[in-house]
């Protein structure tokens, strides 16, 4: 992957969280993702509270409030998940609730608030690490945490290709309505799975092309390595643990133990 490849999600601003190392605030994100999912999931207080600490950091790294929630709707599967376990998960004898009109299970709705807290505070979390720091950084940072060499080769291929296939899929939409084409129930559905099965097609032989273009200029199963610049200084890596120490403090405070 190129090092002028620059990715869609990151938003560049010259914060002082953009300018953290990014291994430091990878570090920092799955901290903080580990004290979320740890919350038990009446601690509703806990919560907000981690919600607060997550749009101060938007605020300080001045990305868009709008930009995340958009991006948040990537987690929209486990909302809709979510919302049958109400429906969904038996309850005892006093355990039911009416909520507009619908009896649900107590039970159900606790752990619907559960996985749509944690999924969103997540899913905000990993949308605001890719805002303020670009995908060839962030390789860098797994390389300094000592990911192996091979994921990071997948990882970087990944990032670079899938944008790729993502154009082939455009051009194949414009091509399909260009010939008068539009997907309007089940009896289209065979024109669809020929444009997957294309599309892998296409992308495998890619991927083919492009592994024998590597081993004609001497790859071995090893790339160059990624590493650059000092060492993350103490004052970076006390500056990137304020979030999870601040939600460690919250969930401390729960009075439940870790």
């Amino acid at each position: 992957m190129g090092a002028g490849h620059s990715h869609r999600l990151h938003v560049p601003r010259g914060s002082p969280v953009h300018a953290l190392p990014p291994h430091c605030k990878l570090v920092a994100v799955f901290c903080f993702v580990l004290v979320v999912v740890s919350t038990p999931g009446r601690a509703v207080w806990a919560f907000a509270l981690y919600a607060a600490l997550l749009a101060a950091v938007t605020a300080l790294a001045r990305v868009p409030p709008a930009t995340v929630l958009k991006r948040l709707l990537v987690e929209a599967p486990f909302v809709v998940f979510a919302l049958l376990l109400p429906f969904a998960v038996p309850a005892g004898p006093g355990e039911r609730v009416t909520v507009l009109g619908l009896t649900l299970s107590e039970p159900g709705l606790w752990g619907a608030w559960n996985i749509l807290a944690k999924a969103t505070l997540g899913v905000a979390a990993s949308v605001l690490l890719a805002a303020t720091t670009e995908i060839r950084a962030l390789l860098l940072g797994l390389e300094r945490l000592g990911l192996p060499p091979l994921l990071v080769q997948i990882a970087s291929f990944m990032v670079r290709y899938g944008d790729v296939v993502a154009d082939d899929l455009r051009r194949m939409a414009i091509a399909r309505r260009s010939r008068g084409f539009e997907a309007r129930g089940v009896r289209h559905w065979g024109v669809l799975a020929k444009t997957a099965g294309a599309l892998f097609i296409r992308t495998y032989e890619r991927g083919e092309r492009v592994h024998l273009a590597m081993l004609s200029r001497g790859y071995t199963g090893t790339m160059p390595a990624l590493h650059r610049g000092p060492a993350a200084s103490r004052a970076q890596w006390t500056y990137a643990a304020a979030l999870p120490t601040a939600a460690l403090a919250v969930r401390l405070l729960g009075g439940s133990p870790l």
